[in-house]
């Protein structure tokens, strides 16, 4: 399709952006897809290609290859891994423990080429945003596929079906999430959704984000706690500057994975470094670990290590970002109707579980086809976890809050407003209103939608035409005063 036809019907369009191009000078959307795909694939495997030849300089042994095919090779096999691909190594097995933080890289590149199409290609409707991301997401799908099989040797072969299926979707969300930016602000798009889903969206990233922050600080807690294990691993390497700075890259790229196993082991379940192996809240049992030095963070002791009251608030991490999911969605809109509030409250806390189950099982995975065959937190048991305890939790917060709300609003209605005497108000010439009985039962406070209200009770309403009581009576035989 071509969006440019479009664009020039659309001229007067208000969900046109202010520096949209020319639509006579718009080339076709298939065009200008491919073009922002080839870009932002190109950007990223140079980027990564820059830091595989820094490698190989500074540390030819690390067995990256001979001359610059070795070098282009890696820096394929590096950027399939960006689009969380696994890897099959001859010898060792399937290689899918992978970093979440490289797949920040190629989002943001797809996020920015989605911007140059809506700006390019005179893209003025947010229902184009579609056409947009298919139009980025095939060709880039195309360009993984071709790199799945020209960087295949015979030491390692990346997954075929995974680059397809990982790069298009990756694609699809974030060149969609970035044409849409670029068409209106984020506060304009969140308007586009009804009050109800907009409640629970707001309220389960809210308590995303509290729970996110409560995994960073126990992952930092726990490594400046093994700060000297992972100093040794560290000198035990003995990588070099050069090599020290890529190893600090490749730690920060795993840093998600870490926030991740964090939020696991805070809900309880934990999470398994090996077969036969495991690290929760009760205690951990571990094998022998890969020479790694963010690893040397990981809790070894048969017993929490720590003052009792660490752990009580490890443990109640999660029931306070499910408090505030829960309050967030009925604060953001009540309900008169009581039964609905942990309905609501359910739907955030079981949002917010199973995200958290889906990104644990993208956080794991197998470091070849022996011991280390698992790895990671469990996806289906986190996400089964997460959805009971956060759910039931935010359910019974939003049902608490939804009823405070509704007896700070009907105590506010029932207060008496002091009004002034008939006879004095009369006297200085101030109209007194008549009081109406009301007949639609407790008074509902502003900013509460009655969701069972169809409209079929009695209502009273007040006549502003109505004839004012001190005019004279109008003869009701002449027909003119009807």
């Amino acid at each position: 399709m071509s969006v440019s036809a479009e664009a020039r019907s659309a001229a007067d369009d208000p969900e046109a952006p202010e520096d949209g191009g020319s639509a006579e000078q718009a080339r076709p959307l298939v065009v200008t897809g491919a073009i922002a795909a080839a870009a932002a694939a190109a950007t990223g495997l140079g980027a990564l290609t820059t830091l595989v030849a820094i490698g190989w300089i500074t540390a030819p042994h690390v067995g990256i290859g001979s001359g610059l095919g070795g070098v282009l090779r890696t820096a394929a096999l590096l950027w399939l891994v960006a689009h969380h691909v696994g890897i099959t190594v001859q010898g060792a097995g399937r290689i899918g423990l992978l970093p979440l933080g490289l797949v920040l890289l190629p989002g943001a590149l797809l996020a920015l080429a989605g911007r140059w199409v809506v700006r390019t290609g005179a893209v003025t409707r947010l229902r184009h945003v579609g056409y947009v991301a298919v139009a980025i997401a095939l060709p880039y799908t195309l360009l993984a596929g071709a790199l799945a099989v020209a960087s295949r040797t015979a030491v390692a072969a990346p997954s075929l079906w995974q680059a397809v299926v990982a790069s298009f979707l990756l694609a699809l969300v974030a060149g969609g999430l970035g044409a849409a930016r670029g068409l209106a602000p984020w506060s304009r798009l969140a308007g586009f959704m009804s009050a109800r889903p907009r409640s629970i969206v707001l309220g389960m990233l809210g308590a995303l984000a509290l729970l996110t922050a409560a995994g960073a600080l126990l992952a930092c807690g726990s490594l400046a706690a093994h700060l000297g294990e992972v100093k040794a691993a560290t000198d035990v390497l003995d990588p070099g500057f050069g090599g020290a700075a890529l190893l600090l890259l490749a730690q920060l790229a795993y840093v998600p994975n870490a926030v991740i196993w964090a939020v696991a082991y805070m809900l309880g379940p934990g999470f398994v470094f090996g077969t036969g192996t495991v690290v929760a809240p009760t205690g951990s049992a571990l094998g022998a670990v890969p020479l790694f030095p963010m690893l040397a963070a990981m809790p070894s002791g048969a017993r929490p290590g720590g003052p009792s009251w660490v752990l009580v608030l490890v443990l109640a991490a999660p029931y306070l970002a499910a408090v505030f999911g829960g309050v967030v969605t009925v604060r953001i809109m009540p309900t008169p109707v009581l039964e609905a509030a942990p309905l609501w409250g359910f739907c955030t806390g079981a949002s917010v579980g199973a995200l958290t189950g889906l990104a644990a099982a993208f956080a794991g995975g197998p470091l070849g086809d022996g011991r280390l065959a698992a790895v990671g937190p469990s996806g289906l048991t986190t996400g089964l976890i997460g959805i009971l305890q956060i759910g039931v939790t935010s359910a019974l917060a939003a049902a608490a809050a939804n009823w405070l709300i509704l007896r700070r609003g009907a105590k506010r209605l029932a207060r008496p407003k002091p009004e002034p005497e008939p006879e004095a108000a009369a006297a200085e010439g101030i109209p007194v209103s008549v009081p109406v009985p009301r007949t639609v039962g407790v008074p509902r406070p502003a900013g509460v939608v009655d969701e069972t209200d169809d409209a079929d009770g009695h209502r009273i309403y007040m006549n502003p035409w109505a004839e004012d009581p001190d005019d004279e009576p109008a003869d009701r035989d002449d027909p003119d005063d009807w």
